[in-house]
């Protein structure tokens, strides 16, 4: 099965988080905190959303820094996606 986001929505898949820290520290998976990092897997249309036109500006592959507290987390086929809206998505790793 394939995600095909509709309007201004983007699927990502979160990048894992670092098990260990600087130091050599090893994390528990509880202790980790969940990055914000994210690769995009998929781009909406854009077009007219809420009454104004939507321009999207990222495309898959790229890789992305969105709001903690942002989206919806899906499953499918045993893989982890978040949908959040173009908006959300706070900057572009290059």
């Amino acid at each position: 099965m394939k995600l095909v986001p509709l309007g201004d929505r983007v699927v990502l898949k979160q990048l894992e988080a670092e098990e260990t820290t600087k130091s050599g520290i090893v994390l528990p998976g509880q202790a980790q905190e969940k990055p914000q990092q994210a690769q995009v897997i998929a781009v909406g249309p854009g077009g007219v959303v809420d009454g104004k036109e939507i321009k999207m500006e990222v495309k898959a592959d790229d890789q992305v820094i969105y709001s903690k507290y942002a989206g919806t987390e899906v499953k499918l086929d045993g893989e982890e996606y978040i949908i959040v809206r173009q908006s959300d998505i706070l900057a572009v790793v290059e």
